[in-house]
C-alpha cells in the first residue's frame, strides 16, 4: 500500500470520528466500558490498515485487512447496542455507521480483490 491509500485515509477519518463520538459519550456518563470497547474497536481499524502497509507477506497483508474487517464489524455492532441502549443519538449512531459500513464493504472489496489475485 504505497502512495495515497483511500482506505487508509477513510480509517483515519474514521478512527477520529469515533474519538469525538467517544468524548460525547463519556461527558454523557454512558457506562464506561462500552464506549471503551467503541474506542478500542473503532481506532483499531486504521491502525491495522497502517500496519499492513509493512506486512512481510501478501498473505501477512490479508490477514491483516481481515482483522481490520473484524474490528470494523464489532465496532458496528457496538454503535448498534448504544444506540439501542438509548446511550447515542440517532443521527451520531447513523453517521457513524453509514462510515463503517463503508469501511467494511472497503475491506470486503480489497480483501477479495487480493485473494482473486493471489489463487
Amino acid at each position: 500500500m504505497e502512495g495515497k491509500s483511500v482506505l487508509k485515509e477513510k480509517s483515519f477519518a474514521f478512527g477520529l470520528n469515533i474519538i469525538e463520538v467517544c468524548r460525547q459519550l463519556k461527558d454523557s456518563k454512558t457506562e464506561y466500558i462500552l464506549y471503551r470497547q467503541l474506542l478500542r474497536s473503532g481506532t483499531a481499524i486504521g491502525a491495522l490498515i497502517r500496519e499492513a502497509e509493512y506486512a512481510q507477506s501478501k498473505a501477512d497483508f490479508v490477514n491483516k485487512l481481515s482483522i481490520a474487517l473484524k474490528e470494523a464489524n464489532e465496532t458496528e455492532y457496538w454503535l448498534d447496542l448504544l444506540i439501542e441502549s438509548q446511550c447515542l443519538e440517532k443521527e451520531t449512531h447513523t453517521d457513524s455507521v453509514q462510515l463503517v459500513k463503508e469501511l467494511i464493504r472497503m475491506l470486503i472489496a480489497s480483501i477479495n480483490t487480493l485473494k482473486k489475485v493471489n489463487n
